[in-house]
């Protein structure tokens, strides 16, 4: 991908004089947790499931060049043995498009991954499996049915409560495929965000497209209320605006795009920095990045029973904020957002509390980091009132994940 990281993480570099900069605090609760994952791991995704247990999955590299995903959950505060979600040898492993998994309250398992559909590039598709309980993992399922050669990725899932499974991703069935340029694709339509619900024997159904005109390549963010589910992504106007939007499922039918809030960051290429966003009941919250008129944040929104709307935001940062967020909400007027922050040159994961009122805690940092491509997204869950943190580490050829964890 021809993508803008590089540009924005330099911009943001020169602009690390800004003043009142909040100072991290370092706190004796964050402890260091012996990871599951082997060598050469990456990758790594954090999800509670609806057991209420803490899930993570990673990528594996092996010397033959095939690439195993693969899990592992926490039960009384022990990982248990990795097991193997699926293999290939044709996958498009990417920093910031990466695997992930879901798990329902029944035990319902379902995870995806990339893998390529032509010699192009950015030509791939998303491939799910699932694992019904006491089953093993399905063989793949494109959820797409375009056929084109063309990118599809940046994958949400939710678990619903009736043992299916929602999914929306990004689809480029528009783009006439190519390689990115400045402006997105070469030269074809929009790239645009769809959903489908996939149940435990391979029906998809429901199948709708989100919005025609999305950002290329940033993260999607969905969370499931108990009025149904909320899906966030960075959008993409005729203008080149480039800000956060959200579509909720009310009475069987999506609704129309409404803005998060009207940053303004007008930018000509994707910035590869997409939304989170987390459910307590009927609350939610979605953190997200911006780089609107050259000041970099990271920003916190809370939108309350009616679903209608979110409140103004809360600038949770806007030091010298790489982005690279994750959300998740303690009750009904709080949440915890991290993200990754440059003190001088020095790349570091944080965190902080805030609360629906305005007011937060003073940022706590989880660990020096590596602001490269290959340290990818920080991930952070909540499980029975102890934060986890899950990152890859970056040491010349070679890469390992790392946890910690926060007991609040």
């Amino acid at each position: 991908m021809k993508l803008l990281s590089a540009l924005i993480i330099a911009s943001l570099l020169l602009s690390s004089c800004q003043k009142n900069q909040e100072k991290a605090t370092e706190n004796s609760a964050l402890q260091n947790v012996e990871s599951p994952a082997e060598s050469n791991a990456s990758l790594p995704y954090l999800i509670k499931g609806g057991d209420d247990l803490l899930y993570m999955s990673w990528v594996e590299k092996r010397d033959s060049g095939w690439i195993d995903l693969k899990y592992s959950v926490q039960k009384e505060d022990i990982w248990q043995t990795p097991e193997a979600i699926a293999s290939g040898n044709d996958w498009f492993v990417n920093w910031a498009d990466y695997p992930m998994m879901a798990v329902d309250k029944q035990g319902n398992m379902i995870a995806h991954f990339l893998a390529k559909s032509s010699s192009g590039t950015y030509s791939y598709d998303v491939n799910v499996v699932y694992k019904p309980v006491g089953g093993e993992w399905s063989e793949p399922i494109i959820p797409h049915d375009d056929g084109t050669p063309t990118e599809h990725g940046f994958v949400t899932m939710l678990p619903k409560n009736d043992g299916t499974f929602l999914l929306s991703w990004l689809d480029g069935r528009n783009t006439g495929g190519g390689d990115h340029d400045s402006g997105g694709h070469g030269g074809g339509g929009a790239m645009t965000i769809r959903t489908a619900t996939l149940d435990m024997m391979g029906n998809l159904t429901q199948k709708a497209e989100l919005d025609s005109r999305v950002c290329d390549c940033c993260q999607t963010g969905g969370a499931m209320t108990l009025g149904g589910p909320v899906i966030v992504y960075r959008d993409r106007s005729e203008e080149e605006m480039r800000d956060m939007s959200f579509v909720r499922f009310v009475d069987n039918n999506w609704t129309e795009s409404k803005a998060v809030n009207s940053d303004g960051w007008k930018i000509a290429g994707c910035p590869v920095n997409g939304p989170r966003i987390a459910a307590y009941e009927n609350t939610t919250a979605t953190a997200w990045f911006t780089a609107a008129e050259g000041i970099a944040k990271v920003k916190v929104a809370f939108m309350d029973d009616s679903g209608a709307s979110f409140q103004e935001p809360i600038i949770v940062d806007d030091s010298v904020s790489v982005g690279r967020v994750d959300i998740v909400m303690i009750d009904n007027q709080s949440a915890y957002v991290s993200w990754l922050d440059l003190e001088g040159e020095t790349p570091l994961i944080k965190f902080r509390k805030v609360s629906k009122n305005g007011s937060m805690n003073d940022p706590i940092i989880v660990s020096e980091t590596s602001a490269s491509r290959g340290s990818g997204f920080p991930q952070m869950e909540l499980i029975d009132g102890t934060l986890f943190f899950a990152w890859t580490n970056v040491e010349e050829d070679k890469t390992s994940v790392s946890l910690s964890q926060f007991k609040f």
